[in-house]
């Protein structure tokens, strides 16, 4: 007997549903194990993610609390107390609180007249390419005043002449300093103008602009004239 157009229609759509089941079954029977494998490593990957980010908040939570528990013991002049806190900090993974450490450590070895250790903790922030490079021009303006006495004013220049420029962050601190060590030199133009700058640069603290007003005038720059003349231009 003749099939119809609809039962065939009708038949090859059951044919074809059992062949996609057979497929999929020959398929899961192959690689079903392995699926399941691939998804459990994902859901596996994807805990350890979170696991280990939620680690590092904890961590960095206690780290915080321990740093303001040492400048707490500090304050209070318990020195003692806040140094293995410091200790710990220093070895840190944390970029941040390891440069805050090493950074404290340093002061408190000069508190100390320490200067050998402090001079080494500040090279050791200055050399740690991991660190903010804020973090490690700081350790090298400070690096630079521990060792200011015993540094060739020549090295003193080399090393800061790029801070010591109006505008930068460390102006006050590093100009000063190549100020000085141009007058060690015999460079009183370099150093005049530095000073001058200094004088005018209102970011810079107030004793150390005094100190540089004095300094211009005594190399013949009459620095507060020069800054009420630039006031007046400004208005």
């Amino acid at each position: 007997m003749a099939i119809k157009p609809a039962d065939n229609e009708s038949f090859y759509r059951e044919v074809d549903e059992e062949l996609r089941r057979d497929q999929m079954r020959t398929l899961w029977e192959r690689y079903g194990k392995l699926a399941i494998l691939a998804v459990v490593l994902i859901l596996a990957a994807i805990a350890g993610v979170i696991w280990w980010k939620n680690q590092q908040q904890v961590k960095a939570g206690k780290q915080g609390q321990e740093l303001l528990a040492a400048f707490d013991d500090v304050a209070q002049g318990k020195k003692s107390a806040a140094g293995p806190r410091f200790d710990a900090l220093a070895k840190s993974d944390s970029p941040g609180y390891r440069a805050a450490g090493l950074l404290t450590k340093a002061d408190l070895a000069i508190e100390a007249n320490n200067l050998d250790a402090a001079a080494a903790l500040f090279q050791q922030v200055s050399r740690d390419e991991s660190l903010d490079q804020n973090y490690r021009d700081l350790a090298l303006i400070r690096l630079t005043h521990v060792q200011f006495d015993k540094l060739a004013p020549q090295a003193v220049v080399d090393r800061l002449k790029g801070f010591a420029v109006a505008g930068h962050p460390w102006f006050g601190s590093a100009g000063e300093m190549v100020a000085i060590s141009y007058l060690k030199l015999n460079k009183p133009n370099e150093a005049g103008k530095i000073f001058a700058a200094l004088a005018k640069d209102k970011k810079v603290p107030d004793s150390l602009r005094s100190r540089a007003t004095q300094m211009a005038g005594s190399l013949g720059i009459d620095a507060v004239e020069d800054s009420a003349a630039t006031q007046e231009a400004k208005q």
